[in-house]
């Protein structure tokens, strides 16, 4: 599926803060349907922060967050929480339960937000675990399989409820190349067949150009945004000294050229 330019969420004027001390200032940007959308930026420049105003966590110092003709921080508190049923999150470290079997662990959303029964929730489970390459461990426990299988099986908790927004954090943290690379062609296939917006916190920089099409630029010193695009593009063309340094880091000036 290529992407489209219809608004799936629209920032304006954007602020975050802790109390007096403020993370970022007068961020606005859109992501369409169908994007993988990159918020990317050093460390400490309030990527997590970011995500966490976007999934109805935190509430912003000031600003507004759009979801369709919607203000995410303007509607009541069950309002918001019927908008987040059409988000999926996956955090940077999975969070499964140690406690709880695969299938237990993706049945949870569904057992606390819909009215399915046993037999469903059993069929949805296997269905997602199936589209994560994970068919057939239903019963193993975190502690039993590899860090990427735990991330894979995070995503299928993600997806359980068929969400139309996937958010990730540090997908790729903690992972070998190899796994996150297929963790990356997983991320595109769930986009193209599902057709479901991703939005990706993330540093590393083969994540950022193997999936996105969109993205942010937050900057920790001057606390706002400095680029907003496809990150390719901005790699070849941005003439900002942080942003290519950024997306030109560890690159021969042979590779920064393509």
């Amino acid at each position: 599926m290529i992407p489209n330019d219809s608004p799936h969420i629209v920032v304006e004027n954007l602020t975050m803060a802790y109390g007096d001390f403020v993370i970022q200032r007068d961020l606005n940007f859109t992501i369409n349907r169908a994007d993988i959308f990159i918020i990317m930026g050093g460390s400490g420049c309030g990527k997590s922060t970011l995500m966490r105003i976007l999934i109805g966590l935190k509430r912003p110092a000031k600003g507004n967050v759009h979801y369709g003709d919607t203000n995410l921080w303007e509607v009541d508190s069950e309002q918001r929480r019927e908008i987040m049923k059409g988000c999926g999150v996956l955090y940077q470290r999975g969070a499964l339960w140690s406690s709880m079997t695969m299938a237990e662990n993706i049945a949870l959303p569904l057992r606390e937000y819909t009215d399915l029964g046993p037999d469903q929730i059993r069929r949805v489970v296997s269905l997602k675990l199936a589209l994560v390459g994970l068919a057939g461990f239903e019963e193993f426990y975190p502690s039993e399989i590899s860090g990427g299988m735990q991330k894979r099986a995070g995503l299928a908790r993600a997806m359980a409820m068929d969400p139309d927004i996937l958010f990730f954090d540090e997908p790729s943290a903690g992972l070998d190349p190899i796994s996150a690379h297929r963790l990356d062609k997983l991320i595109l296939e769930l986009r193209d067949s599902l057709g479901a917006t991703i939005v990706v916190v993330t540093h590393e920089l083969a994540s950022i150009f193997n999936i996105g099409n969109n993205s942010v630029f937050l900057d920790a010193e001057s606390k706002t945004m400095i680029a907003s695009g496809d990150p390719k593009k901005l790699r070849k063309e941005s003439d900002n000294p942080t942003v290519q340094q950024f997306l030109t880091r560890g690159m021969s000036n042979t590779e920064e050229k393509t």
